[in-house]
């Protein structure tokens, strides 16, 4: 068992007179390898869990195990938590800071103390994996594109060569293209080098395709925690905490009402296609 949350609450401002609660009793069990989507509407409290997980924030009350130890006991490994635990930000200029980008991949692994060569052959694997352009590696970060932007800041978590990729909304801002692109990438990396992958996110259209996971936060609680599928069937309850199912879902029941034979249940456009070709095959 990679990461066990039990009975996690964190308050904003403790001890003071704006104190507010931002996690309520929070149980969560993140297996190796599994691909999450971790959903909710701003101030649902997905942010302030993820940092959890990292080490950045101590819970007020509660634990976060990583491989059965609690990592706010006092001499735990920090260091060597977020090199298993990598987390990236929803705004990439908040991890990127070296005068080029494949400085910027070496970052991590030289804070891990490895020599000068093992450093930069990770850096380059890092950022081949994540289809970084080659011509732009000694490029100033600050001078790329939203996308590429993104790719190096995942480049410089991969070189840590994590167990556990925590991605918070990192298609925020981007147009459909590299909206796809992304998503399809962090797909790839999961597949691929079969770590467990945690997608923070608003919207629903950006996980119904990828995860196998989703847990629902609302004002610090856990909402929901099932498949896709599971989760999707609760429409109205989604609707009410702000959010909602993915498109294609609507589409399904639509054709429902109107009588024909499909399931409601649909949380693809691959599965709806099916579907939808069966139901006018039986018509």
């Amino acid at each position: 068992m990679s990461i066990i949350i039990n009975h996690l609450n964190y308050i904003y401002d403790e001890d003071t007179a704006m104190a507010h609660p931002a996690l309520i009793d929070v149980n969560l069990k993140i297996p190796d390898g599994q691909f999450i989507g971790l959903i909710g509407h701003t101030g649902s409290g997905k942010s302030t869990l993820i940092q959890h997980m990292n080490g950045l924030i101590k819970p007020s009350s509660g634990n976060v195990f990583f491989d059965n130890e609690d990592i706010n006991e006092q001499g735990y490994d920090k260091k060597k938590l977020r090199s298993n635990v990598g987390l990236v930000f929803q705004y990439p200029e908040h991890q990127l800071f070296e005068t080029d980008c494949f400085k910027d991949v070496c970052f991590g692994p030289k804070n891990l103390g490895l020599p000068q060569k093992e450093v930069e052959l990770r850096a380059f694997e890092a950022l081949e994996q994540v289809g970084f352009d080659a011509t732009y590696f000694y490029q100033s970060p600050f001078d790329l594109s939203g996308g590429q932007k993104r790719r190096v800041a995942i480049a410089g978590v991969l070189a840590m060569k994590p167990r556990v990729l925590i991605l918070d909304e990192p298609t925020a801002g981007l147009d459909p293209k590299g909206r796809e692109d992304i998503l399809n990438l962090i797909s790839d990396l999961h597949k691929k080098m079969n770590i467990t992958i945690i997608l923070v996110s608003h919207s629903m259209e950006d996980v119904a395709d990828y995860v196998e996971r989703i847990i629902v936060m609302n004002k610090g609680r856990v909402a929901f925690d099932a498949e896709p599928r599971d989760v999707f069937s609760h429409v109205k309850e989604l609707e009410e905490i702000g959010l909602a199912a993915p498109q294609v879902t609507y589409c399904m029941q639509e054709l429902r009402e109107a009588g024909f034979d499909v399931d409601t249940g649909i949380t693809t456009l691959e599965e709806a296609k099916k579907e939808i070709l069966k139901a006018f095959g039986k018509c």
